[in-house]
């Protein structure tokens, strides 16, 4: 259990002050097929509160929100904490959304300022854009002093797809990297001197979290590799003791190479998207490692999940860390809810009027994930309770990509469902009617100017008629039923 957050309190500050007590160990290695940069704590606190005092010199007023459009490079994590620590508000996005899909977003978001690498899509919006050149140009400045304050106030907003059909801006404090701490038993079994690996990009937030700041909070050293790299090999090279990853990627290093045994893994790590458990006993068969799982979400990261202190039973995901304030709303059947309480819970959804609101029932918040809770506490994922889908870890509402697609001039009704292609394989496929079936090729190109390449669908098919139930109201799982069909036929 962790600690209540001490006051005042500032999130950059913290997470740096581990790595000042051994200042020239390495905080962080980015990695690529030869060679690596490297990052010492001294030199990473340096950079970020250079970082700081030329944002701070801008002039931007307290709590102003800064968009980061920034590729996976050290200049990411260097922006987002110098925000942090002179009091503005960070906003780490994905740099695989469209122009459209980023303009939506700053119009919700309302943001100060936008820091930008050359070529990344830029909002429809009067912010002006601070180059990735200035930015760089602001590490070697004096160090800004931290803006200490109360944990409560904002601090960082993430993106995240609501069953509604619009991304929401999840409004996060200061105090929610201290409420990661139930993480590190609960989960990680993290050490100050493990060498964690993550496979994803910086700017998303399994990867912000679990890959770089848990790691430098405790004094450990952060691994991230550019994309492409060869992670197996890199694993070994490198001597990681933790990896981080979706499902999916365990998968690829399966199904690419012949896994061997990683001498200084301890574990590995799951979130995102539910681990099948034959990809669970093919890791362990293939490197004598374990993998835990957990549970989570934007609004509150993981709160479930197994650990190397305590395991989840066969079948089961996890049990809620020590700290958390869950429980199971209708019994030891039914849907996940979080109390308001809960220290790493989200202060809310950004609203219409500038500030955050929290949609509580009963002073619980919902979160749709289904599932069965045992006499001990161990609890089994049972899926969403709505229709939201899952993209390689990240959550897609059908809404949003419906609302895309519906733009095409020849499509005259639409669906999108994520259908199961093989175990543990999910992706995302639309089903439409039209006077006659569309190229499938036409419809991908029109799809990639509107969406993230994760958002897009992998599948087309075209149907006589959509399947509704007598309401009218549309079944996705009669679609995913078609698909199956069609393969049993095949």
């Amino acid at each position: 259990m962790t600690d209540n957050c001490p006051a005042p309190f500032n999130m950059a500050a913290y997470v740096l002050a581990a790595g000042a007590l051994t200042p020239d160990k390495i905080a962080l290695e980015i990695l690529r097929a030869s060679g690596a940069e490297r990052w010492s704590f001294a030199r990473l606190e340096s950079a970020v509160r250079g970082t700081g005092t030329g944002l701070a010199a801008l002039g931007l007023p307290p709590g102003a929100r800064v968009l980061l459009r920034l590729g996976n490079s050290v200049d990411f994590p260097l922006a987002y904490l110098g925000a942090l620590a002179v009091g503005l508000v960070p906003v780490p996005t994905s740099t695989a959304l469209t122009a459209p899909e980023i303009t939506t977003m700053a119009r919700a978001l309302s943001p100060a300022l936008v820091i930008a690498a050359e070529g990344v899509a830029l909002p429809d919006h009067p912010a002006p854009v601070l180059t990735l050149n200035a930015l760089r140009a602001m590490r070697d400045l004096p160090p800004c002093d931290y803006d200490m304050g109360p944990p409560d106030r904002a601090g960082y907003i993430v993106f995240t797809s609501g069953s509604g059909g619009r991304p929401r801006a999840v409004v996060h404090a200061h105090r929610a990297v201290w409420a990661r701490r139930m993480m590190w038993g609960g989960w990680y079994g993290l050490r100050r001197d493990d060498r964690m690996m993550h496979a994803g990009a910086f700017n998303w937030t399994y990867t912000l979290g679990t890959g770089l700041m848990d790691p430098w909070a405790i004094g450990a050293t952060a691994l991230v590799c550019e994309p492409g790299a060869p992670l197996g090999l890199l694993m070994r090279r490198h001597d990681a003791t933790i990896f981080a990853a979706v499902p999916g990627v365990y998968r690829q290093l399966l199904d690419r190479a012949r896994m061997r045994a990683l001498p200084r893994l301890r574990h590995g790590l799951s979130a995102g998207e539910k681990l099948p458990d034959s990809t669970r006993a093919a890791w362990n068969a293939a490197t004598g490692t374990r993998i835990y799982e957990a549970l989570g979400m934007s609004e509150c990261s993981t709160y479930i999940s197994g650990s190397p202190a305590r395991p989840a039973p066969e079948g089961a995901l996890g049990y809620p860390q020590a700290g958390r304030r869950v429980t199971v709303l209708n019994g030891d059947d039914g849907i996940l809810a979080i109390h308001r309480s809960d220290p790493g819970l989200m202060l809310g959804y950004l609203g219409p009027d500038g500030a955050p609101h929290l949609p509580l029932q009963d002073d619980w918040f919902v979160t749709g994930d289904r599932v069965k809770q045992a006499p001990d506490g161990a609890i089994t994922y049972l899926g969403r309770d709505d229709d939201m889908m899952n993209a390689g870890g990240f959550r897609v509402s059908p809404l949003e990509v419906e609302h895309a697609l519906a733009a095409h001039p020849a499509l005259d009704d639409l669906a999108v469902t994520d259908v199961e292609i093989r175990p543990g394989v999910w992706i995302i496929a639309a089903f439409y009617t039209a006077a006659s079936a569309v190229d499938d090729a036409a419809l991908m190109g029109f799809a990639a100017e509107r969406l993230a390449r994760y958002k897009q669908p992998r599948l087309y098919r075209h149907l006589p008629t959509l399947p509704r139930g007598a309401n009218g109201k549309l079944s996705r799982r009669a679609l995913r039923a078609q698909i199956k069909a069609d393969d049993d036929r095949a």
